[in-house]
């Protein structure tokens, strides 16, 4: 079975991403400037096994796109985790909802919501009206994001 429709495979490709490539490096350096910097509460990014995948993998794409999706408008992303890097208490809250250690990976919509990834590989857009699940994987959250599928809300209790 294949990981992506054409239709996000073809997005995917035209962005740079080419399946089996992975940079591990760039993914080892940004998880360690990320979890090197501490908020002024002290509080610092944990860089999981599964945000150095998803950024091996997808880390410096960026999708340039607008319209209508499927449910919902289809915006602009891009997974480079220094974009959003100064959201630590945001990401605090949802990890603690959620019972996993959040990391980012990027911003999408030029700011508006901040992406990011949690221990167990859940993906998740933070705006200013919620928390919403993407996908329970990378590839389920970049095929939300390409075809504009409507994602899950994260309730209080980090259920969805």
């Amino acid at each position: 079975m294949k990981r992506f429709s054409p239709d996000v495979f073809d997005v995917l490709v035209k962005a740079g991403w080419a399946p089996n490539q992975k940079d591990v490096q760039r993914a080892r350096h940004w998880g360690l400037t990320l979890s090197a910097w501490a908020s002024p509460g002290g509080y610092q990014h944990t860089f999981s096994p599964a945000a150095s995948a998803a950024l091996a993998e997808f880390g410096g794409l960026s999708i340039d796109q607008s319209g209508p999706g499927v449910d919902v408008a289809r915006t602009s992303f891009v997974l480079d985790p220094e974009l959003a890097l100064p959201t630590w208490l945001t990401l605090r809250g949802l990890g603690s909802a959620v019972g996993s250690a959040v990391f980012p990976l990027g911003i999408e919509d030029d700011g508006v919501s901040v992406l990011a990834i949690d221990g167990r590989g859940r993906v998740y857009a933070l705006d200013h009206t919620a928390e919403w699940l993407l996908g329970t994987t990378i590839d389920e959250a970049l095929t939300t994001l390409v075809l504009g599928r409507r994602p899950a809300r994260v309730r209080a209790d980090g259920s969805f």
